[in-house]
């Protein structure tokens, strides 16, 4: 849990800040965006190596090494001079936290039966939020009060102590570990699948003498990704098991994750900006509105989790979307006459979306699984659900630099249709997701 809350703090604590290190360092919105697409990418590249780590080093050791590294790229970031400096620590600290994160869902559904999994994930994910329920608002107060590179630092705490927790009271390997050879292969073309996509995507924002790299980059990405899916069905030891994907629950929650990462991560990068940019409130205001939507989040993931125990995951996600598309649409249509309270409740209405939705994706592409697929199948849900995430946060920012701007900012209109963007995404998902069995 405690590497899970690292992840997600650093994932999100850096968005109040943004607009400080885009004064201080002289930068525009679309190189701004890479600290957190850059974060996005690096995890999501990395998140699938997490199965043959765990076969060849064991929990205890990997998840010990990963909080050391982690807690040493962040507190070096946080004495970036440039702002590459500051995206090479973010990219760092991304790939890292790709290694951590599909370790807790692992443990969860390897330790209780099924009929307790929804509930022990309602539990872990209760503590887990906590991470973007107080990241943006401590992200605000140190923003404001010390410097944007305190952000930098604020998980090195977390990830020390969980350093400390690990060595003591995680078990040493009791079954033998197992020895094959990595996908190296596999993991170079799905970097550059991601790398070339994402690059093209954030050159897309400036395209004026960018033509070439971007058809180049495009081009480079779908023949990267062709060859990946080509190698992946045919090597012994695959870095994504493609035949998981096979079992329709699995596929169709996984569909269901791409959109639940477009929603939290686009929507966590853009109402920080949305609320500073367009309504003037500052660091520390902006991530005070975050907070009731996180500790509503936190309320509802234990119940939540509870009912994805006793009811189809379907039911469940498809009233997570609902909700969540409802609050995107509210904000799509608020104006500039929406005060800090209203804007409060629409975050709050898509958390508690979010909230019914993650602990059923978990249970319904899981659950059907054999415990000795749960490494890869974990690490592979995460991976689209951060893949959703990048996206989102590309997709949000290309949409934003391309609407109408105010002094160096993205206007209300510009906000509107990103907002109608992220609603559309979500809402396209519940097709496949209402073919989830029941």
């Amino acid at each position: 849990m405690l590497g899970t809350m690292a992840t997600v703090l650093s994932a999100t604590i850096v968005n109040v800040a943004l607009p400080d290190i885009m004064a201080e360092f002289d930068i525009r919105q679309g190189q701004a965006h890479w600290l957190a697409t850059g974060f996005i990418a690096a995890m999501t590249t990395t998140m699938l190596t997490t199965g043959w780590l765990l076969d060849h080093f064991g929990l205890r050791k990997v998840l010990a090494s990963a909080m050391l590294l982690f807690s040493a790229v962040s507190f070096a970031g946080g004495f970036s001079t440039s702002p590459d400096m500051l995206v090479i620590a973010r990219v760092a600290q991304g790939a890292v936290a790709g290694l951590m994160q599909p370790m807790a869902m692992y443990l969860v559904f390897r330790i209780f039966p099924r009929e307790r999994r929804g509930q022990a994930m309602g539990i872990y994910g209760m503590g887990v939020i906590l991470a973007p329920a107080l990241g943006p608002t401590l992200g605000g107060v140190l923003v404001d009060q010390l410097s944007w590179r305190f952000v930098m630092f604020a998980p090195v705490p977390v990830t020390l102590l969980g350093f400390v927790m690990v060595w003591k009271f995680l078990p040493k390997p009791v079954a033998p570990l197992r020895s094959y050879p990595f996908d190296l292969p596999g993991l170079v073309l799905l970097a550059l699948t991601i790398l070339c996509s994402l690059d093209a995507l954030n050159r897309l924002q400036s395209p004026a003498g960018n033509g070439l790299m971007i058809v180049g980059g495009g081009l480079v990405a779908v023949i990267a990704l062709t060859l990946f899916v080509l190698w992946e069905r045919r090597v012994t030891h695959p870095l994504l098991q493609i035949s998981l994907l096979r079992n329709s629950s699995f596929l169709f929650a996984n569909i269901g994750a791409l959109a639940l990462g477009l929603a939290l991560f686009g929507s966590t990068y853009m109402i920080p900006l949305f609320v500073q940019s367009v309504h003037g409130f500052s660091a520390t205001q902006a991530g005070l509105l975050m907070l009731p939507a996180g500790l509503c989040l936190g309320i509802v993931f234990p119940i939540a989790g509870r009912l994805a125990d006793r009811r189809s995951a379907r039911s469940l996600i498809i009233l997570g979307m609902g909700l969540f598309a409802g609050s995107a649409v509210l904000f799509a249509l608020s104006g500039f006459g929406a005060g800090f309270i209203w804007l409060a409740f629409y975050a709050i209405v898509g958390r508690i979306g979010l909230g019914f939705m993650l602990p059923a994706l978990s249970t319904g592409a899981l659950n059907p699984l054999q415990s000795h697929e749960l490494g890869y199948a974990s690490s592979t849900i995460n991976f689209t659900r951060q893949l959703g995430g990048a996206l989102g946060i590309n997709l949000v920012a290309l949409t934003l630099e391309y609407g109408d701007h105010a002094r160096g900012l993205p206007t209300l209109e510009a906000f509107h249709t990103a907002w109608w963007l992220v609603a559309g995404f979500v809402l396209l998902a519940l097709w496949p997701v209402w073919r989830i069995r029941p």
